[in-house]
């Protein structure tokens, strides 16, 4: 996947909210998520696979009748995930069930995704520290959908930094992380 690189609004980097880091590669800065929590406080990262250099976002799913674990990863608007099962694929949307591995508890939320097209009412909801700003994620397997929900900046900042994402086409050449 290439990278496609995007600013950072300087009102987001001026109060960074706890749980997010900046990190330089190759000249650029990029977002990555250093902490999130489940709704009643599991830390969800875990530094025992790390993705791109960094420690990934893992929690139980379940696709269709099948689950596991899925570690994602943490650059904000990439959307690499290492599945610990084999996913059904079957035709039509399919939707992902999160939980906190160690104690069950339901990552799941009702919420509209953003995404033109897309017809999701399910997300998945992550925790930043201090409980005052959240991630949201849509549901639909393969859809991009993420939104940042900030208690202190306007929704302009939302608005930029949820539109992050890391598209593009290409060999492992084109990949900037490659060398991580």
């Amino acid at each position: 996947m290439k990278l496609v690189h995007n600013e950072i609004p300087v009102e987001f980097l001026r109060s960074l909210p706890e749980g997010m880091k900046l990190v330089n590669r190759h000249g650029r800065e990029f977002l990555v998520v250093e902490s999130v929590v489940s709704p009643t406080g599991t830390p969800l990262v875990t530094d025992s696979v790390r993705i791109h250099g960094e420690p990934s976002i893992r929690f139980k799913a379940r696709i269709g009748d099948v689950e596991g674990l899925i570690f994602v990863d943490a650059f904000w608007g990439s959307h690499a995930k290492l599945f610990g099962f084999l996913p059904e694929l079957g035709h039509g949307d399919q939707y992902v069930e999160a939980s906190v591995l160690e104690t069950g508890e339901s990552l799941m939320i009702e919420r509209t995704c953003d995404v033109e097209g897309c017809t999701s009412t399910r997300g998945i909801e992550l925790q930043l520290p201090g409980g005052k700003n959240r991630i949201h994620v849509c549901a639909r397997l393969g859809c991009p959908g993420h939104k940042i929900v900030l208690s202190d900046l306007g929704k302009p900042v939302e608005e930029t930094v949820s539109g992050i994402n890391f598209f593009g086409a290409g060999g492992l050449e084109d990949d900037w992380f490659d060398q991580f």
